[in-house]
């Protein structure tokens, strides 16, 4: 089955999110894999609002350019995406919406009285989006009673007769639906068997990977697109037993989490680029006091406020190089969902291991994009704590020189004297300016990069024939338009990387030396992982397609440079 695109758009405040994950979840529980994203603007009020999914049987990563059906709650919706319409596709709207399309597409146009349902069966206006799902499901050939069950389990906690109203009104437009264009039904969502599967976003399953790692603290202040994972976790904190605080700031948040981390919690942050750039005085004290901590940077268009609610990826750099002076950081980058709950889960094991921060990136699309997929595999996880010490030693030293430049850590109550503070400091932790102990310790701290790429650095996946034609490059969550535009080609393979701090240069360097052609794929203006690239392993990539625009890419964007690269 191609990918079938399914949109719906309309002002905030008419329930395009909540339609479009109950539309997401009735795909999957039909028997499909789906994937959606959505697109609003940062305003408190109004503003167009636009959510898609890609509906398949089999797995689907990544949204679409162009539309198979679309579902306009206003006039607006059919300005702005009736073009992305393609031949044959279809427009669901209300009457009084009639659009007038050019006759170069061959459309159907289906018109539902959708407001007048909503007001007269529904007693509300807002119920319009009810209504329009309901005639959609008929058009597709879906099981209604799947959906009748998702709203009963979303208005399970409010008034029945809330419940008994969507019921009424999503009856009435697949009712009319069916009466007035039953010729034209398609069997998009016939129910079919299929394995168990959830739908979730990148935000739930960073929380569940922090959970199912033993996470004992976050501190977590609201900003898009991480907001959900504080969210997520603060309905879970009490039925597993951590603490979860919303602080008044990402400084205090930062800090937070060090001072939990230094008494020994498992402990967490999350932040988008705006307020990592906050956070970065601490980042350097979580270094410098080889305290264990985990990062979510979520990012976002910037600088400075720049695109709150849109996609990028311009933060690497940032990273990477934020506050002054050396210290060791690990820096992780999620590809999609999946790999966000099985990175946040290995950043808790590296953090405690190496003593230092973990930041695992990721961004916008991935944060709030849901997906289709199987459950998690946790159960072979094994929590790795490292070299900590939970009894009292005589003359115990923090700051040990170790040839792996990983000391012993005993966390406060076990009967060890332990200092710590932003200064340099010899092995005990008393502050030091003394030339040798500088040397010393700035060595021991930078070791664990070594260490740590000789004992758990994965080298990026290679995907596609090991022989190609061309070689695609990236990184982050351009890693599912890319897998979904090389199913187009058998001469073209893609180099997914992960790992960024330590960088497996060797690797890469092999892999690329092997490449008949590079095309280097990002969602920023610089091109920042092909310049770290360049930098680590001497290879200029000179084929780069960029996108700055806040809109993830699109699997058509990538087919058509592949073309031209070709």
């Amino acid at each position: 089955m191609k990918p079938f695109i399914f949109k719906i758009g309309g002002e905030a405040g008419f329930g395009i999110m909540s339609s479009g994950l109950n539309m997401s979840k009735l795909v999957s529980r039909s028997g499909y894999f789906s994937f959606d994203y959505s697109e609003y603007p940062s305003i408190i009020r109004g503003g167009h609002n636009l959510m898609q999914i890609v509906i398949s049987d089999e797995p689907v990563r990544a949204q679409y350019k162009t539309t198979d059906f679309l579902v306009a709650l206003n006039k607006e919706t059919i300005d702005l995406h009736a073009e992305e319409l393609v031949d044959g596709g279809s427009l669901l709207c209300d009457e009084e919406n009639k659009p007038l399309l050019q006759k170069s597409k061959k459309i159907n146009i289906f018109l539902i009285p959708i407001n007048k349902i909503a007001k007269e069966i529904g007693g509300s206006l807002l119920l319009r989006n009810t209504a329009a799902l309901g005639a959609s499901i008929a058009l597709l050939g879906g099981n209604l009673e799947i959906f009748k069950n998702l709203i009963a389990q979303e208005f399970s906690a409010k008034d029945p007769k809330i419940t008994e109203n969507n019921f009424a009104v999503c009856q009435a437009g697949y009712d009319y639906a069916k009466k007035n264009y039953g010729d034209k039904i398609k069997n998009i969502l016939k129910p079919r068997q299929s394995e168990t599967k959830m739908v979730i976003n990148g935000n739930e399953a960073i929380s569940l990977g922090a959970v199912a790692a033993g996470m004992q603290f976050s501190a977590i202040y609201p900003m898009t697109p991480i907001s959900g994972i504080l969210h997520s976790l603060a309905l879970l904190q009490k039925k597993y037993g951590f603490v979860c605080k919303q602080p008044e700031d990402e400084i205090a948040a930062i800090n937070m989490a060090i001072g939990a981390s230094f008494a020994g919690a498992r402990s967490l942050v999350a932040t988008s680029g705006g307020g990592f750039c906050l956070m970065t005085e601490a980042y350097g004290l979580a270094g410098m006091t080889e305290t264990p901590l985990v990062i979510i940077e979520g990012m976002r268009g910037a600088p400075a406020t720049g695109l709150p609610t849109w996609t990028e990826q311009g933060d690497l750099r940032m990273v990477l190089h934020a506050h002054h002076g050396d210290f060791p950081r690990i820096v992780l980058a999620a590809g999609d969902i999946e790999e966000a709950f099985h990175l946040t889960m290995l950043a808790f094991n590296l953090a405690d291991k190496y003593q230092t921060p973990v930041v695992v990136i990721v961004d916008k699309q991935i944060c709030e994009s849901h997906m289709s997929i199987g459950l998690f595999d946790y159960k072979t996880y094994k929590v790795e704590v490292g070299k900590l010490l939970l009894k009292k030693q005589d003359n115990y030293k923090r700051f040990a020189l170790s040839a792996d430049g990983i000391s012993t850590r005993s966390p406060v109550g076990f009967g060890n004297y332990v200092m710590a503070n932003s200064d340099e400091h010899n092995e005990y932790g008393f502050s030091s300016e003394e030339a040798k102990n500088r040397i010393d310790q700035m060595n021991k701290r930078m070791q664990k990069l070594e260490t740590c790429a000789k004992n758990d650095m994965s080298n990026p996946v290679l995907f596609g024939p090991k022989d190609a034609d061309l070689t695609i490059v990236s990184w982050g969550s351009n890693k599912g338009a890319v897998l979904e535009a090389i199913k187009h080609f058998k001469n073209v393979n893609f180099l997914h990387l992960t790992w960024v701090s330590p960088f497996p240069a060797v690797a890469i360097k092999k892999a690329l030396e092997k490449a008949r052609r590079v095309l280097n794929v990002e969602c920023n203006y610089s091109a920042q992982m092909g310049s770290l690239i360049r930098e680590k392993t001497g290879i200029e990539i000179k084929n780069n397609l960029l996108k700055y625009d806040g809109r993830p890419f699109y699997p058509e964007e990538i087919i058509a440079q592949i073309k031209k690269v070709l």
